[in-house]
């Protein structure tokens, strides 16, 4: 029933790449009519043309569009010339919501700033989205926003150069920061009845999701270092081993009960005993010595008996998957969306809304 909640909305996306398509995904999903105004001068969004290099080159979309254009109606124009920059203004004039990540200064020269479309709808919700700052020039992608905000230098193996994350996860961290902003100036509307501006920074974005890694700082002036996949608190946390039929499992011990089960399900309950390792700070310090522990003992069990021991004890772990394994997973086919694209391709993506909203049933 969610996917028609938004079916009386109506979103006109001016906005490119990921960040901003996401967000006007998103309401798509959930039944809004959404226009994605596309620059005709350079043939349409940039990441039409971020192909991999087997895609078919010929083809107007590629993989990385897709996936976060599924459900809007495609227009491109050219915003400098008078009759395109009219055809976008008529549709805003009975829009709710206008997606925008110009760069500072671009939107007014082209009439397509808040204070000019909101006199010509003054119920109409402005969001905009920039890379560090409403005022700031500065050109940047999700990688130089991993970089400035310090998930860089701490991702990747330690002594080793820093590794980006394979997701542009600062686009998409700034896109669910927009979308309840967005949420927030619809509730605010139906109070007052008129429109909002809101607006995100991937810079403010990426800093607001840093949590536990900030305060490390903040409050016990740690500077966070590269570890790889292990945690700077929590022990065995981010630890990888290998099974006999030679398959990575990754632990997520975060509690003392926790590791009592795991050593009980690898049948060295008396490791849980053993000072070096019977709590949690001992077993962050002594973090490599536990690991030469643990390594021989998942060692002497299949990948499938031994999560199906720790599921059943409550040991948190994962399997590391490939792509082709993560969608083997019947939630994960639950999420594909797919779709004919306006050439007739047939295109497949994930799903942004993750949640269910389910009405109370008085029966």
């Amino acid at each position: 029933m969610h996917n028609t909640i938004f079916k009386d909305l109506k979103v006109v996306e001016l906005a490119s790449v990921l960040a901003g398509p996401a967000v006007g995904m998103f309401f798509a999903e959930l039944g809004a009519e959404v226009i994605k105004i596309e620059n005709k001068t350079t043939n349409g969004d940039v990441t039409r043309r971020w192909k991999l290099p087997k895609e078919d080159q010929n083809s107007e979309y590629s993989a990385y569009y897709c996936s976060v254009n599924w459900g809007k109606k495609e227009q491109l124009l050219n915003l400098k010339e008078t009759t395109d920059q009219q055809i976008v203004k008529e549709l805003i004039g009975s829009a709710d919501v206008v997606i925008t990540n110009y760069k500072a200064g671009a939107a007014e020269k082209l009439g397509m700033d808040a204070v000019t479309l909101q006199q010509l709808n003054p119920r109409l919700i402005y969001a905009y989205l920039s890379a560090f700052g409403e005022t700031s020039h500065r050109t940047a992608f999700d990688v130089v926003l991993q970089a400035e905000a310090g998930f860089l230098f701490m991702t990747g193996e330690p002594d080793r150069d820093p590794v980006k994350m394979p997701v542009a996860l600062i686009d998409i961290l700034a896109a669910h920061q927009l979308k309840e902003a967005i949420l927030l100036a619809l509730y605010q509307r139906l109070q007052t009845g008129k429109g909002s501006y809101v607006s995100v920074s991937l810079l403010e974005a990426a800093l607001a999701s840093l949590a536990n890694q900030a305060t490390n700082w903040l409050m016990g002036g740690h500077i966070p270092q590269r570890m790889g996949t292990q945690h700077p608190n929590i022990a065995p946390y981010g630890d990888i081993f290998y099974t006999k039929d030679e398959k990575p499992v990754i632990l997520a011990v975060g509690t003392e009960k926790q590791f009592v089960a795991l050593c009980d399900c690898l049948n060295i309950s008396e490791v849980a005993t053993n000072e070096q390792f019977s709590q949690n700070q001992t077993r962050v310090q002594n973090r490599a010595s536990l690991k030469e522990v643990l390594s021989p003992a998942i060692k002497r069990y299949l990948m499938d008996d031994l999560m199906q021991a720790f599921h059943t004890q409550g040991v948190p772990a994962g399997q590391i998957r490939t792509m082709p394994e993560v969608f083997e997973q019947p939630k994960a086919q639950e999420m594909i969306l797919e779709g004919q694209m306006s050439d007739g391709t047939f295109s497949k993506r994930v799903k942004t809304v993750a949640f269910n909203i389910k009405p109370n049933d008085p029966k």
